[in-house]
């Protein structure tokens, strides 16, 4: 089973894909999926989206290091400063498979369960990320 998702800096899931089964890849879901932006954001995308832009998108991608392009100590700092924002979206996931039923092999086979599973994994991700922000602020 495979989500792709969108996430903000406060580790709320503001989009969710389908659910697509089997092995397919990110981009395909977004192609199949299109999503446009009503106004100009930032997007941080790894290098599984290459080639994905959406409308009113600013892409960010980590530079790409190959035998005959090294990378500078500049686009190296680029990098590790994109890898910092690219934790907190690995947080939100795995804020989201502390439901052991996303994480777990699925058995209950019903048309349409596997995404409200995981529509019921992302709503109690950001039901808690939401609790815990009032309880800072108190």
């Amino acid at each position: 089973m495979k989500n792709n998702m969108i996430s903000n800096p406060k580790k709320t899931v503001l989009y969710l894909s389908p659910t697509y089964e089997g092995s397919v890849h990110d981009k395909k879901i977004c192609d199949e999926e299109p999503f446009d932006f009503e106004k100009e954001i930032n997007l941080l995308q790894d290098s599984g989206f290459q080639g994905h832009k959406p409308n009113n998108a600013i892409i960010h991608m980590p530079e790409k290091n190959t035998k005959y392009h090294k990378l500078n100590e500049e686009q190296k700092q680029q990098n590790r400063i994109k890898s910092s924002k690219r934790v907190v979206i690995e947080h939100v996931i795995s804020g989201i498979k502390r439901c052991r039923i996303v994480k777990d092999k699925f058995r209950y086979r019903r048309y349409g369960y596997e995404d409200l599973v995981m529509v019921l994994a992302c709503g109690l991700h950001n039901f808690r990320i939401e609790c815990r922000q009032k309880t800072i602020k108190t």
